[in-house]
This record gives C-alpha cells, structure tokens and sequence, in this order.
C-alpha cells in the first residue's frame, strides 16, 4: 500500500500508510538535541509543551530548517542552545541519530554534544517560550529530576541519556 498524507501542516503531516498512522515532520524539518555539559554541570531547559498540558523537563533542542532551508545541524544547535540557554559553544559535534518514538512518529534527531560553553546571556528562548534555564551538577541528576517529578513537572525521554548509569546499576 502507498503512504497517503491525511493532513499537511506547517510543521507536520499526518500519514497513513495501510494500517498504520503516523506523524512526520513537514517541508524536511529535522530535529537537533544538545548535550551540553560545563565543568561538571549540564545544562538543562524546562518549557511548557502544550501536548503535555504542563512544564516539561528536557535536553535544550531545536528544528533545523523551520526558518531557513538547507541549515546545518551544527549551526541550528548552537543558534538553538544560545536562544534556550544563554550558553554559546566552542564546539559542537555529532553524537549520532537516534528515533523518538518509532512507533508514532518518523521523526528523528542528532544529539550533538556542545563544549567549551560561554555564558552570553540569560537564555530563556524567544517571545512566547518562557524557557527555565537549570545548570545542575551531573552527580545531582537522579535527584533533581525526582524533585521536578514531584512538582508535576514532566520529563522528556532524553532525560535518560543522563539517568540511565543509576538506572542500570539498580
């Protein structure tokens, strides 16, 4: 059976493709997600996600190519981290692509690690975001993010990339 895109917005589509219905990014929008670790500390950003209904937790990211076609990964992230965080990057570099949720979504992304940061302002992300900037000590994760559980704030699944040695370990 042929894939049929059911609805076509700015930013996604709906396809059905025989059985299955799924959601991909419009016009070849891609995704890039920012590891970005200082001096024993990553940065983290908490923004409320209208999907969720509430204030969510996450890795700072960004579309790549929503604003300006053919942009590159590298470029968008460190646009992307400095808008979110207020953290500007020496380097940046490709981890890899990883899938979201392959059972809903086509999406992917490129989780770059970000270097040699700079604070260069506050962050916060641009009008409308009201983005929360935390710069939280890697050995404190695990409990920062069940006290943000505990408020009600939701936690993005990349939050696991940071989680996952104490998880492991039991």
């Amino acid at each position: 059976m042929t894939a049929e895109t059911v609805w076509d917005g700015k930013f996604i589509k709906v396809i059905k493709d025989g059985s299955w219905e799924y959601v991909a990014r419009a016009r070849g929008i891609a995704a890039a997600v920012i590891l970005a670790i200082d001096d024993g500390a990553v940065i983290l950003v908490e923004q409320y996600r209208v999907p969720l209904g509430k204030r969510c937790l996450e890795l700072p990211a960004g579309l790549v190519g929503d604003e300006t076609e053919g942009e590159g990964i590298h470029t968008s992230a460190a646009r992307e981290l400095e808008e979110e965080t207020g953290y500007s990057a020496a380097t940046i570099e490709t981890i890899g692509f990883f899938h979201s949720s392959p059972g809903m979504v086509s999406e992917g992304f490129t989780l770059v690690r970000a270097t040699g940061l700079t604070q260069v302002s506050a962050g916060g992300g641009v009008e409308g975001e009201n983005i929360t900037v935390h710069r939280v000590p890697l050995g404190e994760i695990a409990a920062f993010v069940t006290a943000k559980r505990a408020e009600g704030v939701a936690i993005d699944v990349k939050m696991l990339l940071l989680l996952s040695g104490g998880i492991l370990a039991g």
